[in-house]
């Protein structure tokens, strides 16, 4: 798959905003600063597409990228982030389940993890949502570079056992300076927009 087009088309804080369903979309989830920002902006070979900041809770909308007039990737704002008042919390679950509820054009959602630390039951959640929804389960462990390479297996077990999948093959550990992973997510992506 080669990217040759890319465009912001909407930054979406109300479901009237969401761009009209005539494509097919890819989303992204995770919870606050597991990478998000930065994994689209490496996938997509940009450097300050998706706005990437050192403090969690960033995206705080829907962000629906254009992607060689296709197919969308869509970056749902991260959950589970404890500094933010209730009010503004629960606005970002109900943005978060009305699009993976009643998003018809949603083809596929990828789970991201930090690769460094166990999935927490906010990721077990989720994860189960996902599954629960008939999408497939992938999974992108985020932060690949920030372990040393003798301990990928034990933390991609921990990320399989915690979210109780079955097959490893469904986790990606990708890094988003290296690009490691890169071209066999562009491959499933193909795949799965080909289906």
């Amino acid at each position: 798959m080669k990217i040759k087009k890319i465009e912001l088309e909407q930054v979406a804080g109300f479901k009237d905003q969401w761009p009209k369903q005539f494509m097919d979309e890819i989303a992204f989830v995770g919870r606050s600063n597991v990478g998000k920002s930065s994994f689209i902006n490496s996938f997509l070979n940009r450097k300050a597409l998706a706005k990437t900041s050192s403090k969690p809770g960033k995206t705080r909308t829907i962000n629906f990228y254009r992607i060689n007039d296709k197919f969308r990737l869509v970056d749902l704002p991260g959950y589970g982030y404890a500094k933010v008042d209730k009010k503004e919390k629960e606005k970002w679950n109900h943005l978060i389940n009305t699009y993976l509820n009643e998003r018809e054009d949603l083809k596929e959602v990828f789970l991201l993890v930090d690769i460094r630390h166990e999935p927490t039951t906010l990721d077990k959640q989720m994860y189960d949502w996902i599954r629960s929804s008939g999408f497939i389960g992938f999974v992108i462990a985020t932060k690949f570079d920030k372990i040393k390479k003798g301990q990928v297996h034990k933390h991609i077990k921990a990320i399989k056992d915690k979210l109780e999948i079955e097959d490893e093959g469904l986790i990606f550990a990708y890094s988003s300076l290296s690009k490691h992973n890169k071209d066999v997510l562009e491959e499933q992506i193909q795949v799965i927009l080909e289906n």
